[in-house]
């Protein structure tokens, strides 16, 4: 071979092998930067997570009243039917009380009797005629026959039966001319003024329960009609078969005005544990650690993990008490394969 073939060959050969061993190029001097790792995120503000509870019941009136008669008699007249409205005091049954009216007339004229002995005896009493002792029997015998009026006056007078309140008539139990015995029921009077519902709410939620708290009610019957109601009363035992404590719950007045009867079905709504206004991350985006809980969140397109306190669990909420505040965002998802200081891009948004 040539020598000037051979020095060319050497000079090729040189020139390769300073080409691998030398500086590497200018765009290897750094490494690629990470990459964003796409998240959900929940920004973190006030919301309600009180529990509610739906019960049913049927529509009542708050006073019931069975008006029974009071003496044994034959029913001389019935004044009223089923649906008359009464007033406190109106007359409603009469029975025969014939035979009473005539033995209080007698006592009427005993009294008379006594009255004017008692009279003249407190005269003769004055003059010094009469003695002291028969001045205090005569003054006896007035208080006597008094009373005996006082008696047969009742007894005539348990001959009338009367509205004890006001109401509505719902049950007319009587006819004239039946023979009635004491404490026979006659009528049912309702007093409409004030409609009740009373549903059965469990023991362990009727502690949150409070007197006087609102509670929203649609009735059946009135589907477009929403009424306020409050809590009247609670029960003070739970019954002993079903565990559940009775809650009377009284409609507004214009329910009654507005056809609300007796027997309309309600649906209730009311709020147990109250939480207004508390801040709550989903569920799914609390971690674990040991004892620990913690969350991440989002500051300046990085991940930045924080330990928090938490509180009650409503379906995909749990409250967080501790650890956050109102505008924070949050990663919504499982953290479990998340770290500190990741960068993340936020491409969808929860709640």
């Amino acid at each position: 071979m040539p020598r000037w073939l051979v020095g060319l060959l050497l000079v090729v050969l040189a020139l390769g092998l300073g080409g691998c061993g030398g500086e590497p190029s200018q765009a290897g001097d750094e490494p690629a930067a990470e990459a964003a790792t796409p998240i959900a995120a929940v920004e973190l503000q006030p919301r309600d997570l009180s529990r509610e509870l739906m019960v049913s019941a049927r529509v009542e009136p708050r006073a019931w009243v069975r008006l029974a008669a009071r003496t044994d008699g034959v029913v001389e007249a019935v004044h009223v039917e089923e649906g008359d409205c009464v007033e406190q005091g109106e007359t409603l049954v009469e029975l025969d009380v014939a035979e009473e009216r005539a033995e209080l007339a007698r006592a009427e004229a005993h009294v008379e009797e006594a009255r004017l002995e008692y009279a003249r005896s407190a005269e003769l009493r004055d003059e010094g005629i009469a003695s002291r002792a028969s001045y205090e029997r005569a003054r006896a015998a007035l208080r006597s026959a008094e009373s005996e009026q006082a008696l047969w006056q009742a007894r005539v007078d348990y001959g009338t039966l009367a509205a004890s309140r006001d109401g509505v008539i719902t049950e007319r139990m009587v006819e004239p001319g039946e023979a009635v015995a004491a404490r026979d029921t006659l009528l049912e009077l309702v007093d409409t003024t004030t409609l009740v519902l009373r549903p059965g709410v469990s023991e362990l939620d009727v502690r949150d329960l409070v007197v006087g708290q609102d509670v929203p009610i649609r009735l059946d019957a009135f589907p477009d009609a929403d009424y306020v109601a409050k809590i009247r009363r609670i029960f003070p035992a739970a019954s002993p078969d079903s565990l559940q404590v009775t809650v009377e719950i009284a409609l507004p007045a214009e329910a009654a005005d507005n056809g609300v009867r007796p027997g309309n079905l309600g649906r209730i709504r009311m709020t147990v544990d109250e939480r207004p206004d508390v801040l709550a991350v989903p569920a799914a985006a609390i971690g674990e650690d040991g004892d620990q809980r913690y969350v991440y969140v989002v500051v300046d397109e990085q991940l930045e993990r924080r330990s928090v306190e938490t509180g009650v669990t409503r379906g995909p909420w749990t409250e967080i008490t501790d650890g956050l505040e109102d505008g924070d965002i949050v990663l919504a998802t499982n953290p479990i394969d998340m770290r500190e200081g990741q960068r993340v891009r936020i491409v969808g948004w929860r709640g």
